[in-house]
């Protein structure tokens, strides 16, 4: 009997979409589920006549692999994954490989890979990007762990991934253990403050009167091949709203509830960029914002207790939809430069020795955040791999000088027409705060550290010298005033 290339463990959309797609490109792969029925259920079915081999208990699937075995969870994260690796292990032998495709918490990863390593198993953690769509016809691949582990399946990701417009395979080795996992969490947190901006925007043109199939008509516009805004979630926002609502003339997005739900890895970016003190605004507003949408009986309640004054929008439409879009760019910038800031501390304190402008490569297609700028991070980091952050490479600097009135424009007009845009105004007030060689609420709140709990401060050489007080050795000198005694006197803080 022929041994397959690769197995597949799990039968849920993810793993069936990825068994067709390895198949689709001559390899031969191995299924196998919990619950028998699926398995069943996907051979007489999608796998039908296809080189797919159906298995029922876990040491056959091992058994049906060529060697060295090479197995793939598409599992549920957390236990699932600790259950299956502990069933695997007593049929494998060194040099084997245990792959997690799914949305696993990177710590957890780098748990496993050191576990599996002292028993001489190989493990790669790979964020896999695209749905089920990407799946099926090509996702974008972000494999973390170790590099043996990534050259026995290097060929198969390849085959699989999604092709940019370059004919370049959107998959790369990105780092060992869990740097995988790591950037498919952030991946998937830019992706969170993507569709947040893009939801302000749309709820803002609705506020102002216009219809769904008008907003679309605008979105699609955005779309175009040569526009900045080119990307997936522009385009199926304009596809989207189009759709009416079955057996009406009301359009869907009209009658949608206002609640989305999430997983875990926008929550995990919050959370990492809380360890890491890397400041993130615009993806925690869409973290928040998913949050708050999830409570609409206590926003029910609320509307009828407290009302909020707005007003009405009399400006020129055709002017705010251009003020509006070149807003949305900015936005997107600054929410970019979040996430990769993040990446990037994260690489120096996990020692993932992050590639930026391959990351980005990888990005381009099949997942989704796939976007026309993308194209030109990586040209950014190309040129610069040493970049103190995002809005600093010089094509999206100068386009930022020349239009931030704009998203600072898009802010207030928003306002006064009542509508909460949490994400632009974190996107505006990043800007602003990255920008600024001064931060007076941080001076002010140094002081109050220090008046009520001894803290400490550091000093700056003066109103115009915003640089830090170093003493002969380049350190940075630390000090304390004694708030409570006489004329309050300082003394220089020595450690």
């Amino acid at each position: 009997m022929k041994k397959a290339n690769i197995a597949i463990i799990g039968m849920e959309v993810m793993g069936r979409s990825l068994a067709l797609n390895m198949e689709s490109k001559n390899y031969t792969v191995a299924v196998y589920n919990r619950t028998a029925e699926k398995t069943k259920a996907f051979v007489e079915g999608p796998a039908r006549g296809k080189n797919i081999i159906p298995t029922y208990e876990l040491k056959d699937l091992v058994d049906s692999l060529e060697s060295p075995k090479k197995i793939m969870l598409m599992v549920k994260e957390g236990q699932p994954v600790d259950n299956f690796i502990e069933m695997l292990l007593p049929y494998l032998k060194p040099g084997d490989l245990i792959i997690d495709g799914g949305n696993s918490f990177f710590k957890d990863t780098i748990r496993r890979n050191k576990m599996l390593s002292e028993k001489g198993i190989l493990f790669i953690g790979t964020g896999v990007s695209g749905g089920e769509e990407g799946a099926l016809k090509g996702p974008a691949i972000m494999p973390g762990g170790q590099k043996e582990a990534y050259r026995l399946v290097e060929k198969i990701f390849r085959d699989i991934a999604a092709k940019a417009y370059d004919g370049e395979p959107c998959v790369d080795y990105i780092g060992p253990d869990g740097a995988g996992h790591f950037v498919k969490t952030i991946h998937n947190g830019i992706e969170y403050g993507d569709m947040q901006l893009i939801g302000e925007v749309v709820w803002f043109f609705k506020n102002i009167g216009m219809k769904a199939d008008e907003i679309a008509d605008i979105m699609a516009k955005w779309n175009d091949r040569d526009d900045i805004l080119r990307s997936y979630l522009i385009e199926i926002t304009a596809d989207s709203m189009k759709q009416k609502h079955q057996g009406s003339d009301e359009f869907l997005v009209d009658r949608v509830a206002d609640i989305t739900r999430m997983k875990g890895t926008g929550t995990w970016t919050v959370q990492s960029a809380l360890e890491l003190l890397v400041p993130i605004p615009t993806i925690a507003a869409a973290v928040f914002s998913r949050e708050m949408s999830q409570d609409k009986q206590l926003r029910l309640a609320m509307a009828k207790k407290l009302t909020i004054a707005s007003g009405k929008f009399n400006g020129d439409k055709k002017e705010i939809i251009e003020i509006a879009h070149d807003a949305l760019y900015i936005a997107k910038i600054s929410s970019y430069a979040q996430g990769i800031a993040l990446l990037q501390a994260a690489s120096k304190e996990y020692n993932f020795h992050l590639n930026i402008g391959r990351i980005a490569k990888i990005w381009r297609a099949g997942c989704i955040i796939r976007a026309q700028f993308l194209d030109e991070i990586t040209k950014a980091y190309e040129s610069d791999p040493d970049l103190p952050n995002l809005l600093a490479a010089p094509k999206f600097a100068s386009f930022v000088e020349s239009n931030t009135w704009k998203l600072a424009k898009f802010i207030d007009v928003a306002h006064q027409c009542g509508v909460p845009v949490l994400a632009m105004s974190g996107a505006l007030d990043y800007i602003m705060q990255i920008t600024s060689p001064v931060m007076p609420s941080a001076q002010v709140s140094a002081l109050q550290r220090d008046y009520f709990g001894a803290h400490g401060y550091f000093k700056i050489g003066g109103p115009k010298d915003p640089e830090l007080v170093v003493n002969e050795e380049g350190k940075v000198r630390e000090f304390h005033t004694e708030w409570l005694l006489p004329g309050r006197p300082e003394r220089e803080i020595t450690k």
